[in-house]
């Protein structure tokens, strides 16, 4: 419409000022006709299908996602505003919920989005914004700290695994060092996947299986011990270095000369590799190793006045070494259990002589000669290791 066309638009009635509209313009002016009523019913059907979302059925929005999801925006045309212009329109444009979070952290700070990293966060996409900002959490540093802890071999819990060597036992069983577990509850070999307790039931050393509670009720119920190499609990004996084996040589070596048990059964090749390096000076060789009865010369815990006690090399119980099959272990311990019961009747049989008065009593007390090889698996190069 040209501007010497003056029309009123501020008067609701529906009069003029004066000035009468010529036919001629009313389809030009079709919009205006009404003196912005037209108008006003334009604007009022724009915002209703703005406003009004359609949503799949079955799903029900609450109102701060409809108000999140959906926004308006009012565009002002250049331009003299008329009511038949744009003025006042109101536009729909849907915004995504990743867009609305961003619009609002970009309006509620802009001083700390004008920061270096915080324009290099949003250059980002949202995937590779996200795992930035929670790969540096407080959980994920404490984890990534208990990982490397573990992992760090200086790294030590506090064990609650306590010896069990009272004199004159029949036999000492030792171990590398004992395990996580074992060093939080005090059993010896307390893992589940551990076959201690198996192989101790099934080679005869014990009568029944015991659970690992029963640790110190061995001494008294078999006269069997344990104590191990190094008190150290590890997850893993590989965590273990070859100079902390070597440290605990002597002290095993005091251990047994102290309480003087009758042998020593080693449950693992490591132990005996470190035993050896100690008393040799240097590695032992394949040739050299053999699991079970080991020569009288390699007593542990002599003394100028004791013999020292006679040592059998078993097999790891370990459930991670699995480099000898369970047939292969059960043979090497049924040695042992042989030895074990017949050194126990023995000696039962030297209390009840005692107790009747009977002075042939020393001849029954006189230990069984141990032999040197008994099985075809004493005669092994497989590597093993054990902990407790």
């Amino acid at each position: 419409m040209s501007p010497s066309d003056d029309v009123n638009y501020n008067n609701d009635d529906g009069g003029d000022n004066g000035d009468e509209i010529p036919d001629d313009d009313m389809l030009v002016n079709k919009k205006t006709s009404f003196n912005g009523k037209l108008n006003k019913y334009f604007y009022h059907v724009t915002k209703t299908k703005v406003d009004t979302v359609q949503r799949p059925a079955g799903r029900v929005s609450s109102p701060a996602m409809t108000q999140t999801q959906t926004q308006t925006q009012k565009v002002q045309v250049k331009g003299t505003a008329e009511p038949g212009d744009a003025t006042g329109i109101i536009i729909g444009r849907r915004v995504t919920r990743s867009q609305s979070s961003r619009l609002s952290t970009a309006s509620s700070s802009p001083s700390e989005n004008n920061t270096p990293a915080a324009a290099a966060s949003l250059s980002l996409p949202p995937s590779k914004r996200d795992s930035s900002s929670s790969s540096s959490s407080p959980k994920k540093k404490k984890k990534r700290l208990l990982r490397t802890e573990e992992k760090d071999p200086s790294f030590s819990p506090p064990s609650r695994l306590r010896d069990t060597i009272p004199p004159n036992l029949i036999l000492l069983l030792v171990g590398v060092n004992p395990g996580l577990m074992t060093g939080a509850t005090g059993f010896a070999y307390a893992h589940p996947s551990n076959l201690f307790w198996k192989l101790l039931h099934s080679s005869g050393i014990t009568t029944v299986r015991h659970p690992p509670s029963d640790t110190y009720r061995l001494p008294e119920l078999y006269g069997v011990g344990n104590t191990n190499i190094v008190e150290r609990p590890t997850r893993d004996a590989s965590m273990l270095s070859k100079a902390e084996m070597d440290a605990g040589v002597p002290v095993l070596e005091a251990k047994i000369a102290a309480q003087r048990p009758e042998a020593v059964g080693l449950v693992g090749k490591s132990i005996w590799e470190a035993v050896w390096r100690v008393k040799h000076g240097r590695p032992i060789r394949k040739s050299e190793f053999r699991y079970g009865w080991q020569d009288e010369s390699e007593n542990m815990g002599r003394t100028a006045d004791w013999p020292g006690a006679r040592v059998f090399v078993a097999t790891t119980t370990s459930g991670l070494a699995a480099t000898m099959s369970l047939a292969e272990k059960q043979a090497v311990w049924n040695e042992l259990g042989r030895w074990v019961v017949q050194r126990r009747e023995e000696r039962k049989a030297a209390a009840a002589v005692a107790a009747s008065g009977d002075s042939d009593a020393s001849a029954v007390t006189t230990p069984v000669s141990v032999p040197t090889s008994a099985s075809p698996y004493f005669a092994s190069t497989k590597d093993d290791s054990t902990k407790s």
